[in-house]
């Protein structure tokens, strides 16, 4: 999923697959310890994932290093245990795993797997219901594949996940203003009110000058490229001269998603 109105939602959608043949051989053999990354088979997975999206009209994806890196470093914790897993005992989970490497995003999901070849692997993830959503999900746009050859197979991670831009304060202030200019509101250039009001949950700030504040918008969201309706709906009225856009730490429950939080302030 993505963002709703004021606040991200998100969802984080995993399976698990593997096959018989390296079940049988997980208890034969001792732990192998952390493996070194399999490029060419990283690379196959990586493209035949972009062919399955083209046939099924979704867009392509980039190659992220930092999702390939927590996908790395949780892959040859999956050959070091043997029963594959999302999380295994004192490991963090997936988001913060990601967030941890370096990756910001609003959805991130993942595919484990372990078989024979990399090819066999995208078909166990193709013929699941459950991995192919994630694959094929139209919600996605950056991966990171990692594979480990460990007791004569091969364990993978994918990492999918919709990338959101690293912003300044600054940065999202521009982005919300060049969105309110077009309704013919004055930007004020001190955002210090509105960076006050971006911190609390309610009131009003006090009026500074002759403007006299009369509406006030909070929101944080990734998606940074539309106004919330409610906002739009009173900048359509007309009523308004100038506004005040402020950006602010993102408050709630966020975890590892990268969400931006903004206020703005109409007079």
């Amino acid at each position: 999923m993505g963002s709703n109105g004021r606040a991200i939602l998100f969802a984080i959608v995993v399976a698990a697959g593997c096959g018989s043949a390296a079940q049988a051989q997980w208890a034969a053999r001792p732990n192998s310890g952390n493996q070194a990354n399999l490029q060419a088979e990283s690379e196959q997975l990586f493209a035949l994932a972009n062919q399955a999206r083209a046939r099924a009209g979704v867009g392509q994806l980039q190659w992220d290093l930092a999702l390939a890196a927590a996908a790395l470093k949780h892959c040859q914790r999956m050959a070091a245990e043997g029963p594959i897993s999302h999380r295994y005992g004192g490991e963090e989970d997936l988001k913060v795993r990601a967030a941890g490497a370096g990756a910001s995003f609003s959805v991130i999901e993942e595919n484990v797997a372990v078989g024979p070849s990399a090819a066999a692997i995208h078909e166990m993830w193709m013929e699941s219901p459950g991995h192919r959503e994630n694959l094929l999900s139209p919600e996605v746009d950056r991966v990171g594949v990692a594979v480990v050859a460990a007791r004569g197979v091969l364990y993978a991670v994918a990492d999918y996940a919709r990338a959101v831009e690293q912003l300044s304060a600054a940065e999202v202030e521009a982005r919300v203003a060049a969105l309110v200019t077009p309704s013919g509101v004055t930007i004020l250039q001190d955002p210090s009110a509105a960076r006050a009001a971006c911190t609390v949950d309610q009131g009003m700030p006090r009026a500074t000058g002759a403007l006299q504040p009369h509406f006030i918008m909070r929101w944080q969201d990734a998606d940074l490229s539309h106004l919330p309706q409610e906002l739009v709906d009173n900048l359509q009225t007309g009523r308004y001269r100038a506004a005040d856009v402020g950006s602010c730490p993102a408050q709630g429950d966020g975890g590892a998603f990268t969400v931006y939080r903004v206020a703005v302030i109409l007079y």
